[in-house]
């Protein structure tokens, strides 16, 4: 069986929510009109409990099947985030952005109008032994929501045994998924360096200390850790992207700064980049005289997909679109906080098509509501195969 039928049915109303969500987009953890909207919509369906303000602003519905829980696993999470990106839209389309400066850039409307379909048939149906929670999770663009709804108790609070996760993905055609087991999506990491030099008159190099300069050898010897500390076998990445420095041609500056990003696959990687970082300005610092801090802070660890239940995701996926449209999938560089959840459950993260769209967190960017029937199906299917009923 492909999509489900009543999903088909919903369509319409789901891709009502999701575009009002789209007009009004919220950030981090300022989603109180998207999480009244999620609370009123699961109260509305007759969830059976309906919780608000776990991780500040996230929200929570339980829906019990017919049959309490029977097999090995009773109760299941499934999560979508709600929040929105600060980009200035320009899609120009009849559900843009009504707030200046922030867009739903990354598909977070989608997700949540999806997860919101399946919650609705869930509750109307109810063929599942056990309890299905639905997550709606603030603050996944940075502000690590995810660890906080789990700081307030969400796994323990709802007895989740497993745990899933969805993204859409510009360039994976409509009706098709990807996903792999094991590392996913990137830990992300980043990068502050403050470097003190000796300023002065650019005729006159020989009596500074040169803060551009010595940046600039820092960025150089930065890259050389991927291509020449790190196995090539292995993923990692090294970004500095902003370097600021002086506000005249003609004077060399007291100081400069630099901003990065670090992307890897695994905590052996990880650690190794860190310690090199490290030393590569301690280095750079004493060959130059200049004083360089570094301030680095760990972000999202790596997502990594659990293999049992990735196997029993692609089965659900291929139940929903056909064997021949589920691929296994490189992982990507990219982070999400989603990977927090899975070091607390197991689970899996599975990446639902979007079509030829806008890449993520560009201007142009819309979700594909034609992605709406394949999304929500997988939902419900996944829920009704993993607490199968009698």
């Amino acid at each position: 069986m492909p999509i489900v039928n009543r999903v088909a049915d919903l369509q319409p109303d789901i891709q009502a929510w999701r575009r009002d969500i789209h007009e009004n987009p919220e950030l981090l953890y300022d989603v109180h009109r998207t999480a009244a909207l999620v609370a009123d919509r699961l109260r509305e369906f007759g969830c059976d409990e309906v919780v608000t303000g776990l991780g500040r602003t996230g929200v929570v519905g339980v829906i019990k099947g017919k049959q309490p829980g029977r097999g090995e696993i009773k109760v299941i999470g499934l999560r979508a985030d709600m929040d929105a990106l600060p980009i200035e839209e320009q899609t120009n389309l009849p559900h843009t952005s009504k707030t200046p400066g922030k867009m739903h850039a990354c598909g977070h409307d989608g997700h949540t109008a999806m997860l919101l379909g399946a919650a609705r048939y869930l509750a109307e149906t109810r063929n599942f032994a056990g309890d299905a929670v639905v997550i709606f999770q603030p603050a996944e663009e940075g502000g690590a929501g995810a660890a906080a709804m789990i700081k307030d108790g969400l796994m323990d609070r709802f007895g989740i045994e497993q745990v899933y996760g969805m993204h859409n993905g510009p360039g994976i055609p409509i009706g098709s998924f990807a996903i792999r087991t094991g590392p996913v999506m990137a830990a992300t990491d980043s990068i502050d360096i403050k470097i003190e030099g000796l300023g002065g008159h650019a005729a006159r190099p020989n009596k500074c200390i040169d803060s551009v300069l010595v940046g600039s050898q820092l960025i150089t010897a930065l890259q050389s850790i991927v291509s020449r500390t790190i196995d090539p076998l292995d993923s990692a990445v090294v970004s500095i992207c902003e370097f600021h420095a002086g506000n005249a041609r003609n004077v060399i500056p007291q100081t400069a700064e630099l901003r990065g990003t670090v992307r890897t696959l695994t905590p052996e990687v990880r650690e190794t980049v860190e310690k090199r970082v490290r030393e590569v300005c301690e280095g750079v610092a004493r060959m130059t005289g200049a004083k360089i801090d570094l301030t680095y802070e760990r972000g999202y660890p790596v997502t990594n997909n659990h293999a049992e239940q990735t196997e029993f995701a692609t089965r659900v996926a291929k139940e929903v679109a056909g064997a021949q449209n589920v691929h296994e999938m490189p992982p990507l560089m990219g982070a999400e906080d989603f990977s927090y959840m899975l070091e607390a459950r197991p689970g899996a993260f599975i990446f639902c098509g979007n079509g030829d769209s806008a890449g993520l967190h560009h201007p142009a960017y819309d979700f594909n509501d034609e992605a709406i029937v394949y999304g929500t199906s997988y939902w419900i299917k996944l829920v009704e195969n993993k607490l199968a009923a009698a």
